[in-house]
C-alpha cells in the first residue's frame, strides 16, 4: 500500500501508486446510470430518429463503475471543453485554450513560425507525459490520438490514430473512407465496397471492426512505429471479427506486467474510442450511429463475453448474432465490461491497493452535447477515482466543482513532482481535497467552445451564449437549469457570484487578440523539479 501524508500531501516515495487514466469519448455524465439523469441518448441507426429518451432499453447498464464510484467517489461536476480536441488539449497541458491555442478541432492557433497549428508539447512542454516521465512513471498510451504523437515522451503505445488521420490506403484493412475526386469534385468512399456514400460522414478508418492499429516502441519490435498485425501469431487472429478497444487492452495489460514484474510504478493513458460514433463497416446502409460491440453479459458476479463471429466481404456481412445492436448504450456498458478487466487485472497482479483508477470523458455525447456551447451539455462529463489503497476522507458522491485540467497536477503530486512557479497551468491537484478534511475543490470551472467562454460556480452558470442559469436547483436532466433573466429576483449571494465569474473569465478571453503562438514562442521553461 501507499501511504498519504496529509500535512504535508505527500506520496511514500518507497512505493509510488500506479496510475490509471481512462479517457472515454464523446460520453455526457447523463449517460451513466450513477449520475440518476433521468434522460439519456437514442441510438440513430436501426430506423430510430435518435435524440433524448427515457426509455430504460436504452439506458447503459454499469454494475462494475457504479460500485467503484460508490467505495471511491463520484464527482456531480466535472467540466471538459465541448469537442474531443480543445479538451484533449486541457488534459494533457493542464492548460486552457489561451495558452495551448487549441480553441476548436478546426481552430487552432499557428505555430510560432506561423505555419500550421501549434504542437501541445511545444505550447506546453510540461505535458502529462512529461510530468509522468519526471515522477519515474514507465507510461503507455493507448487508444485514440488525433495529434501529433512524436513529442510526448510516453515510453510505448498501441494506437488506432483519429479519424482523419489516413485519408489513403493502409494495408492492414480496407475498412476506411477516403476522399476520392471524381470530376472535379470530392466524394467520400467506402474502400470496402469501392462505393461512395450517400450518408454525411467524414475520413476515418475502422477503429472498431477490424481495426487499423500502431504500436509504438513495443520490446518486441525494432521499430518506433509500426501496424499491428505484425507477427505470425497476431495476423492469424487479426481479421472482421477482431475489436479495437479489445487490442489496445491486451497491450496495456502487457505492459502492467512487465511493469509489475519489473517493480517499476506505471502511468496508462487510455484514451478510448467508446463511446465515439463512427461509420459502421458492418452494415455500410444502415445509418447506424454507434457501431455494435461484442455482446457481454452480467450475471451479478461475472462477466460473459461472446466471442464474435463475422463473415463475409464487401460491404455484405453477418455477426451470427454476435454483436449488439447499435447504441452508445452499448459501448458504455463495453467499457463496463474492461473496467471488471482492469480490475481482474490488478487483483491478479496483486496491486489493487497501489493502483489509482481514473475515469471520465472528453466532452458531451454526440448528437446531445458535443460542440454545443449550450448550458452545460458540451462540458458536463463523468468523473470517478478508485483508489482503494488511498487514504481517502472522501467517498460516493462529490457535490464538487473538478476541471480536465485538475488531472495533470493531481499526477505530479502523485509522482512528487514540482510545477515551476514560472509556467502557467490552469489545474488544481486533487489530492488535498481527497485526503483532507477540505469540504471543497474548486470556487468554479471553466470551459471553452472556440472564442467563448463557459463558467460556473456553485449558484451560477453562464455558457457560450452568455446566457446565465441558476445551478443552485438540480433537475432531473442534470440540463434544465433555470434562466435568469431578471437579477433583482435572485439572491446578493447570486449576483455577487456573477461578478467573480465575470472577472475570472477575463484572463481566458484571448480568442480574438492572441488567437495565435506568440512569434518565438513562450521563451525558456524552467525544468521540473522532484520533491
Amino acid at each position: 500500500m501507499f501511504t498519504v501524508v496529509l500535512t504535508a500531501v505527500q506520496i511514500n516515495a518507497q512505493k509510488k501508486p500506479n496510475i490509471i487514466l481512462l479517457y472515454a469519448d464523446d460520453i455526457s455524465a447523463r449517460e451513466l446510470p450513477i449520475y440518476g439523469s433521468d434522460t439519456w441518448s437514442l441510438p440513430k441507426g436501426g430506423g430510430l430518429k435518435g435524440g433524448d429518451t427515457q426509455d430504460v432499453k436504452y439506458r447503459a447498464k454499469t454494475p462494475n463503475l457504479d460500485r467503484i464510484a460508490k467505495e471511491g467517489i463520484y464527482v456531480k461536476t466535472a467540466w471538459a471543453a465541448t469537442v474531443c480536441g480543445p479538451s484533449r488539449a486541457m488534459m494533457m497541458t493542464g492548460r486552457y485554450a489561451h495558452k495551448h491555442k487549441w480553441w476548436h478541432n478546426k481552430d487552432k492557433g499557428k505555430a510560432p513560425s506561423g505555419k500550421g497549428s501549434w504542437d501541445l508539447f511545444d505550447s506546453s512542454p510540461h505535458t502529462i507525459a512529461h510530468v509522468a516521465k519526471a515522477g519515474g512513471y514507465s507510461t503507455f498510451w493507448g487508444g485514440k490520438t488525433q495529434m501529433n504523437i512524436s513529442g510526448f515522451p510516453f515510453d510505448e503505445g498501441c494506437f488506432t490514430p483519429g479519424e482523419g488521420s489516413y485519408n489513403k490506403a493502409i494495408h492492414t484493412t480496407d475498412f476506411r473512407l477516403e476522399t476520392r475526386k471524381i470530376n472535379g469534385n470530392k466524394k467520400i468512399y467506402n474502400a470496402d465496397t469501392d462505393k461512395a456514400l450517400t450518408q454525411k460522414s467524414y475520413v476515418q478508418s475502422g477503429w472498431y471492426w477490424k481495426p487499423h492499429v500502431q504500436l509504438m516502441n513495443h520490446p518486441d519490435s525494432n521499430k518506433e512505429l509500426e501496424w499491428w498485425p505484425n507477427d505470425k501469431k497476431s495476423k492469424k487472429k487479426f481479421g472482421l471479427s477482431t475489436f479495437g478497444p479489445d487490442v489496445e487492452l491486451e497491450y496495456i495489460f502487457d505492459f502492467m506486467e512487465r511493469k509489475e514484474k519489473s517493480k517499476e510504478p506505471f502511468f496508462v493513458y487510455h484514451t478510448s474510442h467508446l463511446g465515439h460514433d463512427a461509420f459502421d463497416f458492418l452494415h455500410p446502409d444502415s445509418g447506424n450511429k454507434w457501431p455494435g460491440t461484442p455482446k457481454i453479459s452480467w450475471d451479478g458476479k461475472k462477466y460473459t463475453r461472446v466471442t464474435p463471429k463475422v463473415t463475409g466481404d464487401n460491404g455484405k456481412y453477418n455477426t451470427h448474432g454476435t454483436i449488439t445492436e447499435d447504441g452508445i448504450h452499448n459501448h458504455i456498458n463495453y467499457l463496463d465490461y474492461q473496467v471488471w478487466l482492469y480490475m481482474n487485472k490488478l487483483k491478479e497482479l496483486g496491486i489493487e491497493n497501489n493502483t489509482i483508477f481514473i475515469f471520465c470523458a472528453d466532452n458531451g455525447t454526440s448528437g446531445y452535447g458535443k460542440s454545443t456551447q449550450v448550458s452545460q451539455k458540451g462540458t458536463h462529463v463523468p468523473m470517478i477515482i478508485y483508489a482503494p489503497g488511498m487514504n481517502m476522507t472522501k467517498k460516493g458522491m462529490q457535490d464538487v466543482l473538478v476541471n480536465m485540467s485538475d488531472v495533470l497536477p493531481t499526477i505530479a503530486e502523485l509522482g512528487g513532482v514540482e510545477i515551476p512557479e514560472n509556467y502557467e497551468i490552469n489545474g488544481e491537484s486533487l489530492i488535498p481535497f481527497l485526503t483532507t478534511n477540505k469540504k471543497s475543490h474548486r470556487d468554479w470551472i471553466y470551459g471553452y467552445h472556440k472564442g467563448t467562454q463557459i463558467v460556473r460556480g456553485d449558484l451560477l452558470m453562464k455558457d457560450g451564449n452568455n446566457v446565465w442559469y441558476d445551478v443552485s436547483i438540480n433537475p432531473s436532466d442534470l440540463i434544465s437549469f433555470p434562466k435568469i433573466t431578471d437579477w433583482s429576483k435572485v439572491s446578493e449571494k447570486h449576483r455577487a457570484q456573477r461578478d467573480q465569474l465575470k472577472e475570472v473569465i477575463v484572463d481566458f478571453d484571448l480568442h480574438e487578440s492572441e488567437h495565435d503562438a506568440p512569434k518565438g514562442g513562450y521563451g525558456k521553461v524552467d525544468k521540473l523539479k522532484t520533491k
